[in-house]
């Protein structure tokens, strides 16, 4: 499955608008099925089915626009969902989750990567900084028959929040423990933590990772609450920021990576390193 970098603006349309339909275009080519697409309305809406890496499974996820032309602020909505009811509204989709992304009515540029059962996208806005959406399946640690919907919603704000990308408060999903991030669990869905970044001797104040002469190691983000580990992200990898800078590229075990940050922060604790899947 591939990986697609751009940009976006607003000659034809909203530079929002134009992302979102950028998400159905490189979806629908790759392998998911676009199962509502309505661009009629202020709010436009995207759901699609993706087959997962098994090629037999339902996992559905879906992006809505959100904007107030008067506050200034363009956004995605995020969701993920465990089903899909065409009579439905988006937000009221079987066992809806959504987070929010500030996104930009101008210039939006842009790394969307996607595999069979997730679908992950960066976006460089306005002053600019870096916003972020991991919606889909990752790799649990378990049996599909113990664990048979592994899924997270990832975002940069709770639910369909009015804020703008210049909003200084928000952060990534990745710091974990806030609505950001939802994971959902054999018991129903619930706020994740992500391993490193949940440890303080890793990253935080008392302890930092750092490169080994020029070579920065990935750590594999791992999803946990304060008594399971539920598994691994797909594609999304710790990276240190010591010495680094956000678009830095890199390359492991054949796979491409690009360097991320949340928002404007520059501290070591800011970043991750987004798998660019291969365009094969």
């Amino acid at each position: 499955m591939p990986h697609q970098i751009g940009f976006v603006d607003n000659s034809t349309m909203l530079a929002h608008y134009k992302m979102l339909e950028t998400i159905k275009d490189f979806a629908a080519a790759n392998g998911w099925t676009v199962l509502r697409y309505d661009d009629t309305v202020a709010n436009r809406e995207l759901i699609l089915k993706g087959p997962g890496l098994s090629g037999v499974e339902e996992i559905f996820v879906g992006f809505r626009t959100y904007q107030d032309a008067g506050a200034d602020y363009y956004n995605l909505l995020g969701g993920v969902f465990t089903g899909y009811v065409p009579a439905n509204s988006f937000d009221t989709q079987p066992g809806a989750v959504r987070v929010g992304c500030p996104a930009h009515n101008n210039r939006i540029d842009y790394w969307l990567t996607l595999n069979a059962q997730r679908i992950v996208l960066a976006m460089k806005v306005g002053t600019p900084v870096y916003e972020h959406l991991y919606l889909g399946k990752f790799f649990p640690y378990s049996r599909p028959s113990q664990y048979p919907y592994p899924v997270l919603a990832g975002g940069m704000l709770v639910g369909a929040a009015a804020a703008r990308f210049s909003e200084t408060t928000h952060d990534f999903y990745l710091r974990g423990g806030s609505a950001r991030g939802r994971v959902r669990t054999p018991g129903g869905w619930q706020n994740a933590s992500f391993y490193p970044y949940g440890n303080a001797f890793l990253c935080g104040a008392s302890g930092q990772l750092r490169d080994t002469n020029d070579q920065y190691p990935l750590l594999p983000v791992e999803v946990y609450d304060s008594a399971n580990i539920y598994g691994q992200l797909d594609g999304i990898c710790h990276i240190s920021g010591f010495n680094n800078a956000v678009e830095n590229t890199l390359t492991v075990g054949g796979h491409d990576y690009v360097v991320m940050q949340s928002v404007s922060r520059t501290s070591h604790i800011d970043y991750y390193a987004l798998r660019l899947d291969p365009n094969t």
